[in-house]
């Protein structure tokens, strides 16, 4: 069913959608507040769990697993496949409850649960395709081959700008590799995490999968804590900042569990005197203002040529002052809300500091709307032109603020650009084959993501998602990401009726 949110209450409608998706109404209650940034008003209560309650979640899994583990992967990947049919059918539920509760814009929303519906096309693919290897063995009459195999319970730490299509990237490829998954979203997409977690739950009944593979948590990081220490948790895949990334990474490394980190992101694109600047113009935009710079890939720093830079900019200029900011859910709005107070106040502080450091904001970066939604916060998406050498654009203010810098020649430019911390997203405009080929190049670009001619943001599931330096060094989704999930064994088989050694050992 279709439900836009200007037609009835938020309240009404985010309760429409979780009983559509199948969340009971005994789960409306609770100690916990859920509030829309759209407006601050206060959508929900729910329910928190106990660190008891994560113990016996991990539990449950546990023994879902060694049931779970035995079921061949392709019937594995069936369960996936009743997911993807089930959030087809609620696509515009599950999208409206984003909206209410993160935030975006309708198509954005819709366009982050294509991506679970497309991640679990994906998955159920690679469940006929959990390929191992055949290698020769130097000894006679031997054979030596890799398989792989179920690793275990996930635990899965979500961040509230993408409330759910992480969780399906993990999930689909955990489940159909025959893992069960224990799942701690953000405060901000708790709503979402409901009504995502109740679509998995009918999938695994209706096929007759173990029930219990899909466990929720909806907990504080203290009672989430045994996700992160319980030796039974084999992985952990945490996606957020730097900072929760360096909290949790020893604590996990301390028990020798694996660890999959997607953390911030500082992404930056060039443009060189060939880019098509009308083309460089439409990709900059959506980057740097898309999801009011929300995303971990939103672009934050635009490396132009001299010779370029002023017709760009003053375009860029006049596009941020065409920008429709409101309601999300509201028809031709390209910019929503900021998600909280906290995210507004650091904007402002660092469009100060930008100030302090020679910066000059040349357009943006003023509240909006606040007499009309005094507890929201909605902005200017801001441009601030920067002198080369300052200190606020190595930081990722979550936001959108996009800096501006200028270089002569391209290894100016690739040092610029790779002269940060973080290590997720990076792009180049150029019609130059050369330029285009250096940037890719193993001197190049050093973000795991290196884009020609595209923004920053907007990747596909089909390749791996991740990033280098401070992100994490974790990949997600497509490509061989399946492997995290799955533990590798290499095995020798003796057919010969002899027992030769390897390297030519002799041992009687």
């Amino acid at each position: 069913m279709t439900i836009q949110l200007q037609d009835q209450t938020m309240t009404t409608t985010v309760r429409e959608a979780l009983l559509a998706c199948g969340v009971s109404e005994h789960q409306f209650h609770g100690d916990r507040e859920i509030h829309s940034p759209v407006t601050g008003e206060l959508l929900l209560n729910v329910q928190s769990h106990t660190r008891a309650d994560v113990e016996q979640a991990i539990t449950d899994a546990h023994d879902a697993f060694l049931t779970w583990r035995d079921v061949p992967a392709p019937v594995r990947g069936q369960v996936v496949k009743r997911w993807a049919e089930l959030l087809t059918e609620h696509k515009s539920d599950l999208a409206s409850l984003v909206t209410a509760e993160v935030g975006k814009i309708t198509s954005e929303a819709e366009g982050e649960v294509q991506e679970m519906i497309d991640i679990c096309d994906f998955a159920v693919g690679q469940s006929r395709m959990l390929y191992g290897k055949t290698m020769p063995s130097e000894r006679p009459g031997h054979r030596l081959m890799e398989t792989w195999h179920p690793l275990g319970v996930v635990g899965c730490i979500t961040a509230f700008n993408f409330p759910v299509a992480p969780y399906a990237w993990n999930t689909a490829l955990a489940l159909v590799a025959g893992d069960s998954v224990v799942w701690k979203p953000s405060a901000v997409g708790t709503l979402c995490a409901l009504a995502t977690q109740a679509l998995l739950s009918r999938a695994v009944a209706d096929c007759g999968a173990p029930e219990g593979i899909n466990q929720l948590v909806i907990a504080d990081p203290e009672a989430s804590a045994p996700l992160l220490d319980d030796k039974r948790v084999a992985l952990v895949s945490a996606t957020g900042s730097t900072r929760m990334g360096r909290e949790i990474s020893p604590r996990v490394a301390q028990r020798f569990g694996r660890i999959l980190l997607e953390l911030g992101g500082n992404n930056a694109a060039l443009v060189t005197p060939s880019a098509d600047l009308d083309l460089a113009l439409r990709g900059i935009a959506f980057a740097a203002a898309g999801t009011a710079g929300q995303r971990c890939t939103t672009m934050r720093r635009l490396i132009v040529h001299e010779s370029v830079a002023d017709e760009l900019v003053e375009k860029l200029v006049a596009a941020y002052r065409t920008l429709t900011i409101g309601k999300p859910s509201d028809e031709g709005v390209l910019v929503g809300p900021l998600v909280n107070r906290r995210s507004y106040e650091d904007m402002q502080a660092a469009l100060a500091q930008a100030k302090d450091e020679g910066g000059q904001v040349l357009v943006g970066g003023n509240r909006v709307m606040a007499d009309e939604y005094p507890d929201a916060y909605y902005v200017e998406p801001a441009i601030v032109k920067m002198p080369a050498q300052s200190a606020i654009v190595e930081d990722e203010t979550f936001a959108p603020i996009l800096y501006v810098m200028t270089y002569t020649d391209l290894d100016e430019a690739i040092q610029l650009h790779n002269a940060v911390p973080q290590g997720l997203s990076s792009a180049i405009f150029t019609s130059d084959q050369t330029e285009a080929e250096i940037f890719l190049s193993a001197r190049g670009s050093d973000c795991g993501i290196a884009n020609v001619n595209i923004g920053t943001s907007g990747a596909e599931i089909g390749g791996a998602f991740g990033g280098e330096k401070e992100t994490g060094g974790g990949r997600e989704s497509g490509s061989d990401a399946w492997k995290i999930y799955m533990r590798r064994a290499t095995n020798t088989i003796n057919y010969s009726g002899e027992l030769p050694l390897a390297q030519g050992v002799e041992f009687i």
